[in-house]
């Protein structure tokens, strides 16, 4: 049996995005696209989800390809799923996930969270799914829409977000709704829409609950280094001997692949299913593992990307620290990585090509306004150390596609610097959720702005965590988030109920 190496190619930036000093020719390491968090319903903590308890309706919606010109009125099938199950008519509340870069069905089925709580608010559910991915492609399908930076062009979070708010005013007129409050939710890159919806639709909903969502990891607003120092100290804080041995490996694999048979030695040594091209491939594979095993760092067992022990990272370094005397550290490392990449022991061989959910698009968006800029430290960093060069950055997007990256514009168009300011002035109702153990947090709000917008943050948690189905697993404090995010919420929708009843006394 071969498995897809999920992590080589559902990753945030191309290669060459990055510049590495200890490879002039290479470009350093991807970084892990934005994943939403794996859930299982109650009762199934050590087992796959019932994904048959979630009951909608798919439907599609015809969205307009450029909502900001009145010349190109061409159509394409927007799909969106949508469960009236627990709805308890016009005028109750509609819980609105905003669909992130993969295939919407895929974030429906692991989210669970806010399929939980719809019974208790009477709510409408909806999921929608993101133009050019899943099946919601322009032009009708996805080879035509990905075929050039020309058909790629409406590909934006800005066109995404005008897609859910007029998708939501559609729906609400059609179902005598417009009375009924909305509540986004996201995790992740959906949850950095859901936030800036809230800011840009402030009538389309009424609040907005953003989970693991880095809106702040643009520009110079937080320290390049942050994304990996706090993977690495996810690793050191369970072993310095694990840590080091990881930090060492680079070097070797560079070393052994240099030799006449490396690479040869290095492919059946990872168990390929074919012989690597360079010793690169081998890095950015590890990398990846390393990145996601972070972000699901959940305190039990789950199986977003991979099926996964509770506490990963800490599986992951007991293999690595305890392989008998005279195992080599590349040996360790394979033991170590394979709780990431084979935890159930039925692979035979790593395949090196998938892209399982669809998620290509965000390279395109990554090269023209989602630049994340990250590096990795020498002095924290269990990465090879290198610094974000944005020359190469840019000469890599103008190779793949023909177009230059606009690193500023996320930061205009949504703001960004001097945030907190921002959103004491002009923002209410968000909550911002994140776990210390996520790499994403770094790049997230962290602390209380307003009475209205506030950051909830765990120790111990996770990539969004928060957004997962409760299990008999969860640990007391993520039981007690939750309860703060189901009390914030319900505050929400009383304030609207009671502002329009005193509107309508009036």
């Amino acid at each position: 049996m071969a498995i897809p190496l999920f992590g080589f190619h559902l990753l945030f930036l191309l290669s060459f995005f990055a510049s590495s000093p200890n490879a002039a020719s290479a470009s350093g390491f991807h970084l892990p696209s934005f994943k939403s968090a794996p859930v299982f319903p109650r009762n199934h903590a050590n087992g796959p989800p019932n994904h048959k308890s979630y009951r909608y309706e798919t439907r599609y919606f015809s969205q307009v390809l450029d909502h900001f010109s009145f010349k190109n009125l061409s159509t394409f099938q927007q799909r969106y799923l949508i469960s009236v199950e627990h709805w308890s008519g016009p005028s109750r509340p509609i819980f609105f996930y905003c669909g992130n870069e993969g295939d919407i069905e895929w974030f429906a089925e692991n989210t669970g969270f806010v399929w939980e709580i719809a019974p208790r608010f009477g709510a409408m559910v909806i999921f929608a799914e993101h133009r050019y991915y899943g099946k919601s492609m322009p032009y009708g399908s996805k080879d035509a829409a990905y075929e050039s930076a020309d058909s790629l062009s409406h590909l934006t979070a800005e066109q995404a977000l005008a897609d859910f708010a007029v998708l939501l005013t559609d729906l609400k007129q059609n179902l005598s709704a417009e009375n009924s409050p909305v509540v986004l939710f996201g995790g992740s890159y959906g949850g950095m829409l859901a936030a800036w919806m809230r800011l840009k639709y402030p009538h389309i909903a009424i609040g907005a609950l953003a989970s693991s969502a880095p809106i702040l990891q643009f520009e110079n607003i937080v320290p390049y280094e942050t994304f990996y120092d706090i993977v690495s100290n996810g690793f050191k804080r369970e072993s310095v001997e694990c840590f080091n041995a990881i930090k060492q490996s680079w070097n070797e694999i560079d070393d052994q692949g240099q030799t006449a048979n490396g690479l040869t030695y290095l492919s059946n040594l990872f168990r390929l299913c074919r012989k690597l091209d360079s010793p690169q491939e081998l890095s950015d594979w590890l990398s990846s593992a390393y990145s996601y095993l972070a972000m699901v760092n959940y305190p039990y067992p789950s199986a977003f990307m991979m099926p996964l022990p509770a506490h990963p990272i800490k599986e992951v370094c007991t293999k690595i620290d305890n392989q008998p005397n005279g195992t080599s550290n590349l040996e360790r490392i394979f033991a170590g990585v394979s709780i990431y990449y084979n935890y159930t022991g039925e692979v035979d061989c790593f395949d090196l090509s998938d892209d399982p959910h669809g998620m290509d698009g965000w390279n395109w968006q990554a090269c023209t306004e989602m630049v994340m800029p990250m590096s990795s430290s020498r002095e924290n960093s269990m990465f090879p150390t290198y610094g974000f060069d944005y020359a190469s950055y840019e000469e890599g997007c103008l190779q793949s596609y023909g177009v230059r990256p606009r690193p500023r514009w996320i930061t205009t168009e949504f703001g960004g610097h001097n945030l907190s300011t921002t959103l004491k002035m002009f923002g209410s109702n968000i909550i911002f959720s994140n776990g210390l153990l996520d790499p994403w947090s770094g790049g997230s709000v962290l602390q209380d702005v307003s009475e209205s917008v506030v950051a909830l943050v765990t120790e111990e948690g996770a990539h969004h965590i928060d957004l997962r189905a409760a299990t008999n697993g969860d640990p007391d404090w993520l039981i007690e988030q939750r309860e703060s995010e189901i009390d914030l919420v319900e505050d929400w929708i009383e304030n609207y109920y009671q502002q329009k009843a005193a509107l309508f006394d009036m």
